[in-house]
């Protein structure tokens, strides 16, 4: 039976396009407009994975994921890093400079303004809930001067003509995607795991977030991501969410166990392998 993976997002999205890469293509993809019925259709047992986007190099981080990773019964399984990688879409026999609006998720459009510098104010940019439902909507529509930013697979996938390609301002533009599963669905130990994230409530203690991080540093533990999100009601107390990198497993849980003396609510999101980077 093919898994089912639930993604934030439609067909050809890049959401679509990171399962891809993780699972391989003999998947069934089940379509949310939030993240948050990605999570719900995890709990309700309609998926059996799910692919959430947590952080971009030029956006930052999603904090909300990181609110619902450690709300929601799942855990961490997987990674993959995706070059985005906008394309300027239209139907066929168009031209830039006939087109009067723009349509895209508000984020592909803050990464592609630079590009449509040129063009003001013939062309509206219009933010619709997805990269590739804007394509998908000028093919159903038939919508001639109207153009979509999104991925080239979008343009494959709803037979449209790139009109420009590679938009975005900067071209260093990265995604990291979190691939998760409930956590009963686990069942064998990943025998190359060498990274982990965790999260645990500190205390505003003087010295206290320094104590934890120079603990992994004398095992030689590598802290690749630092997060933080408030405790609601309780002033000045922090969740932590850390991304930590290491050769030696046992050595890692040996560093778990020592601070967790000084931490409350050492959660474990996840322990696998460093993901592929599609660059």
């Amino acid at each position: 039976m093919n898994k089912k993976v639930a993604i934030q997002g439609f067909k050809a999205s890049f959401h679509e396009i990171a399962a891809n890469k993780f699972f391989g293509k003999n998947i069934e993809i089940l379509m949310c407009e939030t993240f948050k019925e990605v999570f719900n259709s995890i709990e309700r047992k309609e998926s059996n994975y799910g692919v959430v986007a947590i952080e971009n190099t030029v956006a930052g981080s999603i904090l909300p994921n990181y609110v619902l990773l450690k709300d929601y019964n799942v855990k961490i399984i997987g990674e993959v890093y995706l070059r985005i990688q906008q394309n300027l879409l239209a139907l066929p026999n168009q031209k830039i400079e006939y087109l009067i609006e723009v349509r895209s998720h508000q984020m592909a459009l803050l990464q592609c303004q630079d590009f449509f510098e040129t063009y003001y104010p013939n062309i509206k940019l219009i933010e619709s809930i997805d990269t590739a439902l804007s394509a998908k909507d000028i093919r159903d529509n038939n919508l001639s001067k109207i153009g979509a930013i999104a991925s080239l697979e979008a343009g494959e996938t709803f037979d449209l003509e790139v009109l420009a390609e590679s938009i975005e301002t900067n071209k260093r533009n990265y995604t990291r995607f979190l691939v998760i599963t409930e956590k009963e669905n686990i069942i064998e130990e990943n025998k190359n795991i060498n990274k982990a994230s965790i999260c645990f409530n500190l205390s505003d203690k003087k010295g206290s977030l320094a104590n934890i991080l120079m603990s992994f540093a004398s095992l030689d533990i590598n802290l690749t991501k630092i997060q933080s999100s408030p405790v609601l009601g309780q002033e000045w107390e922090y969740f932590f969410h850390l991304d930590l990198e290491f050769d030696d497993y046992d050595i890692y849980k040996r560093s778990l166990k020592i601070i967790d003396k000084n931490v409350n609510e050492l959660n474990i999101l996840g322990e696998y392998t460093t993901g592929e980077k599609y660059l």
